[in-house]
């Protein structure tokens, strides 16, 4: 089968139709994307808070801070050429909104199934070669459901909608979840990092930063 050659162009013109969708009427418009990025890094969020509609762009407060604080340590990438050089997605593009007792709301089901139909066409258009999601919503869209102290800081070998790729989970950066600041998080949290680095998706276009070897991160067959 000969597969077409990945354009900019092509990455427009589906970033145009998703940000024209209304499948979710709880939701709170616009939708959020990323660059246009011809990758095969695909970085799955949970869902936009409040700041970034108003900022135009995925982790844009506290949360991507922190993420991008993370890459740096890992890849020696500025925030703009992480968005250069990884496709961000997420499990919902639009803000679901607070809860009545504060905190943002939970994306219900029929939405993450209205949004996982945009996912899966960036599946197919991108090819991804490596998936990174990023908290517990993420993580389960792709692996079964565990305690992240199982998920992070080992690669795992998934197959989604028909699509192939290599998956390294890593926990959510909110400042809300101490996880990551914890031990054994913060260790597990390095380990995944080491991983990311050393993938045949990053290598060519990493810094040359050393970084310990990953130990016992054997990859793990999951089929979905």
């Amino acid at each position: 089968m000969v597969v077409p050659k990945l354009t900019i162009s092509a990455v427009e013109k589906h970033l145009a139709a998703l940000r024209a969708c209304n499948w979710c009427p709880k939701m709170h418009r616009p939708v959020v994307v990323g660059r246009a990025v011809t990758s095969r890094v695909l970085l799955v969020g949970q869902a936009p808070g409040d700041k970034e509609p108003k900022l135009g762009r995925p982790f844009a407060w506290t949360a991507g801070r922190t993420l991008f604080r993370w890459f740096h340590a890992a890849l020696g990438w500025s925030e703009d050429e992480v968005r250069e050089r990884i496709y961000f997605a997420a499990v919902c593009r639009c803000f679901p909104g607070k809860r009545p007792g504060g905190g943002d709301r939970v994306p219900a089901p029929d939405e993450i199934a209205n949004c996982s139909a945009w996912l899966e066409r960036e599946f197919r258009l991108l090819r991804p070669a490596l998936v990174l999601p990023v908290g517990k919503l993420a993580i389960t869209q792709f692996l079964p459901p565990a305690p992240l102290n199982d998920t992070i800081g080992r690669s795992f070998q998934i197959t989604w909608r028909g699509q192939a790729a290599d998956c390294i989970p890593l926990p959510h950066p909110s400042g809300a979840s101490p996880w990551h600041r914890m031990e054994p998080g913060q260790t597990l949290l390095h380990r995944a990092l080491a991983l990311v680095a050393a993938h045949p998706a990053m290598r060519n276009r990493t810094h040359a930063i050393e970084l310990e070897s990953p130990r016992s991160c054997a990859n793990q067959k999951v089929p979905r």
